[in-house]
């Protein structure tokens, strides 16, 4: 297929490559012809190609990577707002994926001082630390780090479920009702980034929850690294 903008319109040019990604001729993660190819099929300058990738690359659509060339960017699979709580497996499962679990390591931990701090006022003596991988569609998406009282859900327990939510409400009788969330972008990720099966240019979203009962007990933190590729989330924001 080829395009005809001879009025040199980086706009045209614009919706040209939208509409070759939009119609399957170029693919998710597929490299790009080079600026040259494009510019014989596009009609414009290698100056107008050079425009509109970099306009594609803001907005998201195109990602350059130094010294390989430019790929259509992977569309999130998963989008949800930040301000909606749920466990990583309901929204892999809204997306319309099938959520699974691998598990790396699962251990009893004395308490460090930030734990204490963090589950403060409580007092645990020991907690269980969950390492896991979760799955789309068997796909690594997620890279999740958790800690509970152990007292509260033994280590042996959290195994056989899929959901630590679930398993505090039908184990532990206790249900998240907010959490406290801090989120923050983060690059490769020299141990995670490989089991999630990232690329080395490829960014992670670092997002690390309390999570709280309706009277306020603090009962799971966790720590998960998100593919930014896969998951996006947004937030809904009101004037007062």
């Amino acid at each position: 297929m080829h395009y005809n903008v001879n009025n040199g319109s980086t706009t045209a040019t614009i919706h040209g490559i939208k509409s070759l990604i939009e119609d399957g001729h170029f693919k998710e993660k597929e490299k790009l012809p080079t600026e040259y190819e494009l510019s014989k099929r596009f009609g414009v300058s290698r100056q107008e190609i050079r425009k509109a990738i970099t306009i594609l690359e803001e907005e998201n659509i195109l990602i350059r990577r130094p010294g390989v060339g430019v790929f259509v960017h992977a569309k999130p699979i998963v989008s949800s707002g930040i301000e909606q709580l749920g466990s990583v497996t309901d929204m892999i499962r809204k997306s319309g994926k099938k959520p699974g679990v691998q598990y790396i390591s699962a251990e009893i931990t004395d308490p460090r001082d930030e734990d204490m701090r963090r589950f403060a006022p409580l007092e645990v003596e020991k907690f269980a630390k969950i390492e896991r991988v979760r799955t789309a569609d068997d796909e690594p998406v997620v890279y999740c780090i958790d800690r509970v009282d152990h007292q509260m859900l033994p280590v042996e327990l959290i195994q056989s479920q899929e959901s630590i939510f679930q398993a505090l409400k039908k184990h532990a009788h206790k249900e998240i009702d907010y959490a406290v969330a801090h989120i923050e972008p983060i690059g490769y990720h020299e141990r995670i980034s490989p089991i999630l099966k990232c690329e080395p240019d490829q960014a992670l979203l670092l997002l690390r929850q309390m999570h709280y009962t309706k009277d306020n007990e603090p009962i799971l933190y966790s720590v998960n690294f998100f593919r930014a590729d896969v998951f996006s989330f947004h937030v809904l924001r009101k004037t007062l």
